[in-house]
């Protein structure tokens, strides 16, 4: 890049505190500012929206929008992303503004080398709060543009849901359900009433992306937004033709997708870092809804995404974007069953949780130092997955499995933490255990031959005491189940195993968590066989983890 066209980009750009790099040190820092019009692609999207996204967080920022930065490089998109968000609304006022929507991507090599990214693909951000007239009619406006072909998502697997594990509407999807479109708070009731805009603008197709990392993510997207859909009907907050509307797949598709790139917390060494490369303002924040974000976003170079190619209204040419595939559903299905139940994010799930009772910080510090836990991670993945994995065709599952053992986790400088790999595991043990449980009772009758996955769900139950394996107390990461799994498990001491008795019966047999029943799958009471070793006293973790591994 000429001198001339880098202090151009730099007078465009260059106000935001995200790139006041030193002139001295610009040699040295190696930050690579974008090649295109960041002011003109912000532009075009605002007049012309294209492509919008929920949840405008860590993942979003260093893969969904690193892809459209990609294509934007090449030519091959001509405007930026529309950022929503509609959960946690600090994200825009301390993360979004402040910068003028610009990021700063921060690729981790596991040789220790980093790849720095000025991210300028990020055209607008608003917040998803009808209590704010101007961010809500703004959204309106965005929804109700013919231009509009996708609205993407990674709102995490609970942004979907409306019901607790008993089949009760959570507090706030109640209260969605009974106030209406105009008073919409959760995220699923927003997409519902911006649906219903776009509706009343002209029935415009569209495509709804989840990019969440959950089976059958688009199924779960449709469900929720016909449930919603339904429920207002009912309440003659919408026509019967808007009915007919969102429930036609040729005019509002729900794409399923497949996911996959690891994206830590914000590191404090590398603000740090950034700092002395003249890079300032780069602490990350802990918003009021605890969410950890910062002006950069560090992650792992390797990434997939598997989209359905299901787009009513055209789309970008999202194929020419780094790790993207497009492909049929059951492609994307099998690829995304290939990952999130077999070869990654099991393990993340059996050995994450443990990994904090055992008071390791880092993953791949404990799966490089741990023999035990390498040997149960490697367990879950190629003794227990593979066998019963159904190879995608576009992606290999021992290639996949591979890559990870012997690039991706072990690569320290990533610095994932197993207290982020616990965030919402409750949500996630169904799908990342259960899939492979009823493989193996379809395959062999029951699943008593498993072994390292009963005890990730042990270890999962252990974690949920809140008590390391020496005895003294930690906070759970945040998980929406928090509070009913530990009233369940109330009543256990470490150090007593006399006080366990039949307090995982409900949670080992619940359908709802786990998609079917694992007593009747035979693996019930070797669960609870391992959870009672561990409870037997300081150390006994660490014990009953070398005892079944192998």
């Amino acid at each position: 890049m000429s001198e001339k066209i880098y202090n151009d980009i730099l007078e465009k750009i260059g106000k935001t505190p995200l790139v006041r790099i030193n002139k001295l040190n610009r040699g040295k820092a190696g930050i690579n500012l974008p090649g295109y019009d960041v002011e003109a692609v912000t532009e075009k999207a605002k007049k012309e929206p294209g492509w919008v996204h929920f949840g405008i967080g860590n993942i979003f920022r260093v893969f969904i929008g690193g892809i459209a930065d990609g294509l934007l490089e090449g030519g091959v998109l001509d405007r930026g992303i529309t950022c929503v968000e509609t959960f946690d609304y600090d994200v825009v006022d301390k993360i979004y503004a402040p910068y003028d929507n610009l990021g700063l991507n921060v690729i981790l090599h596991g040789d220790g080398t980093r790849e720095y990214k000025v991210l300028g693909a990020l055209a607008e951000a608003v917040k998803a709060q009808s209590s704010d007239a101007e961010q809500w009619n703004r959204l309106k406006e965005i929804f109700a543009a013919k231009s509009l072909q996708l609205v993407s998502f990674t709102i995490t697997e609970k942004g979907y849901a409306l019901q607790k594990a008993d089949g009760t509407w959570f507090p706030f999807v109640e209260a969605d359900i009974k106030n209406g479109p105009d008073k919409a708070t959760g995220a699923m009731a927003v997409l519902v009433a911006m649906l219903n805009e776009r509706y009343k603008a002209g029935k415009y197709p569209i495509a709804l992306v989840s990019m969440d990392n959950c089976s059958q993510n688009g199924a779960k997207l449709r469900e929720s937004v016909l449930t919603m859909t339904e429920e207002w009907h009912k309440a003659g907050f919408v026509d019967d033709g808007f009915v007919d509307y969102v429930t036609d797949e040729k005019v509002v598709a729900f794409p399923w997708t497949m996911i996959d790139k690891i994206t830590p917390r914000p590191s404090e060494q590398i603000a740090a870092d950034l700092e002395k490369l003249g890079v300032e303002d780069m602490q990350p924040v802990i918003t009021g809804k605890k969410t950890y974000i910062a002006p950069f976003v560090n992650a792992e170079k390797p990434q997939y995404l598997v989209i359905e190619d299901s787009f009513p209204n055209g789309r970008p040419a999202l194929e020419k974007g780094f790790g993207v595939y497009m492909a049929d559903r059951n492609t994307v299905n099998l690829s995304e069953r290939m990952k999130v139940t077999v070869c990654l994010n099991p393990v993340h799930s059996a050995t994450g949780p443990l990994g904090v009772v055992l008071g390791y910080d880092l993953f791949a510090h404990m799966l490089n130092t741990n023999e035990d836990m390498m040997k149960m991670a490697r367990m879950v993945a190629y003794d227990e997955g593979l066998p019963v994995v159904a190879d995608p065709g576009i992606l290999s599952p021992q290639a996949f499995v591979d890559e990870l053992f012997n690039d991706r986790f072990p690569n320290e400088y990533l610095g994932d933490t197993n207290l982020r790999l616990a965030v919402d595991v409750s949500q996630m043990v169904g799908i990342r255990f259960g899939e492979t449980v009823k493989a193996y009772v379809k395959k062999f009758g029951d699943a008593s031959r498993l072994t390292a996955i009963p005890l990730g769900i042990a270890g999962w139950l252990r974690y949920m005491l809140a008590v390391d394996d020496e005895g003294n107390k930690f906070e759970l990461a945040p998980d929406p189940m928090n509070e009913e799994i530990t009233e369940q498990l109330g009543d256990i001491v470490i150090g007593k195993p006399e006080t366990f008795k039949d307090q995982l019966k409900p949670i080992l047999s619940n359908e709802r968590l786990f998609f079917t029943d694992l007593y009747k799958d035979g693996v019930g009471e070797k669960i609870e066989d391992m959870f009672r070793e561990m409870i037997a006293g300081p150390g006994a973790v660490k014990a009953t983890i070398h005892k079944y591994v192998k």
